[in-house]
């Protein structure tokens, strides 16, 4: 059965890639509906599938004798990154992330490791390993080292995939940040605020299982991953930490926006509150004046003076214009 590079079969199990290696270097197609072919020292097969049913995935068990399970996990597809050793087998979840208009969808790969062979199960990765693959493959030297070298090309794949991802909210975070420092922030920007930080709150619930998964591969004695490979691995959990380091600095960034909003939101409040008492205390002068000359006694002084009229006009006038020029100077007005 040919099997084309990341290309489904039409109506049958959705394979991308099935292929023998020796030496470090792509041999030969494989047949799924044989036995495992590897036979010799230096060989091992590489099988990439995407969304296969429970039925599909039962048949690749019966030839490489995948734990049960572990084929159960990979089916139903709601893990957790993680790290499970079945006999001389290994078994590892990775979680994978795309970011689409500010929510982080999730995937996942599910990867089977055994002596001779290493078959990677995805569920709703956006990103297909067809690179990856290649960029393996143009190195035989390091893909002899085996399967456990497979192993961390696609877990070094998955966490670059999440770079993309803290850069995108980073520049929202610094764009928000900007225009919280010069504009008033509309509710649609502290809900988007809010959304990216409930996002990035999941994310970490990925992260720190994704790191677990690392330090596992380095520091336990796993099957089928040599001491050799050992260093590849810190290198994936180094940017794995990094991440993480982003990602808390990135909450702590669009706290202090928020923050930073609240308080020239205040201050815009204390300003107008400021406006408003100075103006009540300019209207006060001539409501009193009108307010004492209302009361309609027969007898008070000034009632029969010819101006009298416009010297209490005048008055207000004064009074107000001095009023108004002292809160000016203030800064109220």
């Amino acid at each position: 059965m040919a099997v084309p590079d990341d290309n489904s079969y039409p109506g049958q199990m959705p394979v991308k890639a099935a292929y023998l290696y020796e030496n470090g270097r792509r041999h030969s197609e494989v047949d799924l509906d044989q036995p495992d072919p590897c036979n010799k020292q230096g060989e091992f097969v590489w099988i990439g599938l995407e969304n296969p049913s429970e039925d599909e995935l039962k048949k690749v068990q019966q030839h490489y004798s995948l734990h049960p399970l572990a084929v159960e996990d990979a089916a139903h597809a709601h893990q957790l990154p993680k790290v499970e050793v079945y006999g001389d087998q290994l078994f590892v979840v990775a979680r994978t992330a795309a970011l689409k208009d500010d929510h982080i969808e999730y995937g996942e790969t599910a990867i089977f490791v055994g002596r001779g062979h290493i078959i990677s199960v995805r569920h709703g990765s956006a990103r297909p390993h067809t690179e990856l693959r290649k960029r393996l493959e143009s190195a035989p030297g390091l893909l002899a080292h085996g399967v456990d070298y497979v192993l961390h090309g696609i877990l070094d794949f998955v966490v670059d995939g999440y770079f993309p991802i803290v850069e995108e909210i980073e520049e929202d975070a610094l764009e928000l940040e900007q225009r919280a420092t010069t504009a008033h922030l509309a509710r649609s920007d502290i809900a988007r605020l809010f959304a990216l930080r409930r996002e990035l709150i999941r994310f970490q619930r990925i992260l720190g299982p994704m790191a677990d998964v690392c330090a596992k591969l380095v520091r336990l004695d796993v099957p089928n991953v040599d001491e050799a490979t050992r260093p590849y691995f810190r290198d994936v959990l180094d940017h794995v930490d990094r991440l993480g380091s982003r990602v808390d600095a990135l909450q702590e960034i669009l706290k202090s926006v928020f923050e930073l909003s609240m308080l020239y939101q205040q201050e815009r409040q204390s300003e107008t509150t400021r406006q408003l008492a100075a103006w009540a205390a300019i209207l006060a002068v001539p409501t009193a004046i009108a307010g004492i000359y209302g009361m309609n006694f027969q007898f008070m002084p000034e009632l029969n003076w010819r101006y009298g009229y416009f010297v209490v006009l005048g008055a207000i006038a004064a009074i107000c214009a001095v009023l108004y020029f002292r809160f000016k100077r203030a800064g109220w007005l």
